[in-house]
């Protein structure tokens, strides 16, 4: 065994242990909040197949080794060969050679490390029943709720869609930005479309793992998680689409540098990565009850998506309040309580999209990509954004990075990246605007 391996054994019950010394073991209890409410379960409307609470399971399992693996530790401070064992109730399903590559495939396109999973039967292990309320609805759309930029344009977008039926929100709660979920899941019903919302809370905050150090800063799988926290909730509704609402340009990712190529660039909602998921869950689902994960917002730029948020009702204010940064200040323990830092690659692209279909942003900002001393290092991306929108870019960049699915048109991928490359270049011109008045 060299040094950047690593044998993680999610454990089924109690007496379920490794079957030798190599491994570290991994459970419920990886997991700060009580099991109830990381699954949801007692506000699910119907019971949960076996695929589902598999998938949702191995999701689970994957999360925290991605969290306990710490990249430092590998030779290329980034590479990681994980090995995964997780127990299945369907297990001769997943014994499947096909449904372990396209397992291995996808979590490979996600974090960029070597991926090595191992299945065994599920037994010994008792699932809470849902508590079913015959007069609780039941929702005809599920989606995923962040409380960013995105998904709040979504919800309210599909808030007004005619149906009677409710829309269900599944939420992932987050550490310190749970008001600012919560306050926006308002605005959003406030909003008095024809069709009631629902919110599902769900929490998946890890544990540490008793060394003392700090977990692996990284978190590639966390939308995998989300998305089958999302598809276990629509098999509850009998719904057969999740939607994962994330505007094209930050799906697709393209790398501002060659050093942000394929997995150090997130590419949790990239048309690959759910290509591979829909194939997965249609191996381990009968047929008659596979769930489909779309990103309804796929063909749209930031500033699109934002023009979309103020058409069904939004307020610039209601915008403003929402999340998009990929390092939220609120997060840190000494950091102040906001939400987007200002200077991360997606607050950028958010700080574009705002003024793109507004004309304004009036987030609250940390701090501005273009602050006088601002530390060299929170820079970083704003230098890169620069450098890439002043070099050339291609329809042969748009695939060299993470293929696209077969059935995508890569000229109106290419013309999405075109188009939001358009909006960021607004910001040069805010800098070079504030540049001239700082020197007046």
């Amino acid at each position: 065994m060299t040094r950047s391996e690593h044998f993680l054994w999610w454990r089924g019950h109690r007496a379920d242990r490794p079957r030798d010394d190599r491994w570290m073991e991994i459970g419920e209890e990886a997991f700060q909040e009580d099991e109830r409410h990381i699954t949801g379960r007692h506000r699910l409307p119907g019971p949960v197949p076996d695929w589902a609470e598999d998938l949702f399971r191995v999701a689970r399992a994957a999360f925290i080794a991605d969290k306990y693996v710490r990249r430092t530790g590998a030779r290329d401070r980034w590479t990681r060969h994980i090995s995964l064992a997780v127990p299945v109730t369907e297990y001769e399903r997943w014994q499947s050679e096909a449904i372990r590559s396209e397992l291995t495939r996808l979590l490979q396109i996600l974090t960029g490390d070597l991926w090595d999973i191992d299945f065994r039967p599920l037994t010994g292990h008792q699932v809470e029943e849902a508590i079913v309320f015959p007069d609780d609805p039941r929702a005809s759309e599920v989606a995923l709720f962040s409380g960013g930029l995105d998904s709040v344009s979504w919800a309210a977008t599909r808030s007004r869609a005619v149906d009677s039926r409710p829309l269900l929100l599944v939420m992932f709660r987050e550490i310190g930005l749970l008001r600012l979920q919560k306050q926006v899941y308002k605005a959003v019903a406030g909003l008095g479309g024809s069709r009631p919302a629902m919110l599902l809370q769900m929490s998946q905050t890890p544990q540490g793992d008793g060394s003392g150090l700090r977990l692996e800063t990284s978190s590639r799988t966390r939308g995998l998680l989300y998305a089958a926290g999302a598809i276990r909730a629509a098999t509850a509704h009998g719904v057969a689409t999740v939607h994962i609402p994330e505007n094209g340009q930050l799906a697709l990712n393209p790398p501002l540098t060659p050093a942000r190529s394929a997995a150090c660039s997130t590419r949790s909602v990239h048309p690959r990565t759910l290509a591979h998921l829909n194939t997965l869950v249609s191996a381990i689902a009968e047929s008659s009850s596979a769930v489909r994960v779309v990103n309804p917002w796929a063909r749209l730029t930031k500033g699109e998506v934002c023009a979309a948020g103020s058409d069904a009702g939004l307020t610039p204010s209601d915008l403003a309040s929402t999340l998009s940064c990929g390092k939220p200040p609120a997060r840190r323990s000494s950091g102040p309580p906001i939400a987007n830092c200002g200077v991360c690659f997606p607050c950028l692209v958010r700080r574009s999209g705002l003024l793109h279909a507004n004309g304004t942003d009036g987030t609250q900002y940390e701090t501005s990509p273009w602050a006088n001393g601002l530390p060299f290092d929170r820079g970083t991306d704003w230098r890169a954004l620069q450098r890439w929108l002043l070099g050339r870019y291609t329809l042969m960049d748009v695939v060299t990075d993470t293929p696209l699915p077969p059935d995508m048109d890569l000229t109106a991928a290419f013309d999405l990246i075109k188009r939001g490359r358009e909006e960021l270049a607004q910001l040069l011109r805010v800098a070079d605007t504030v540049e001239v008045a700082d020197v007046a």
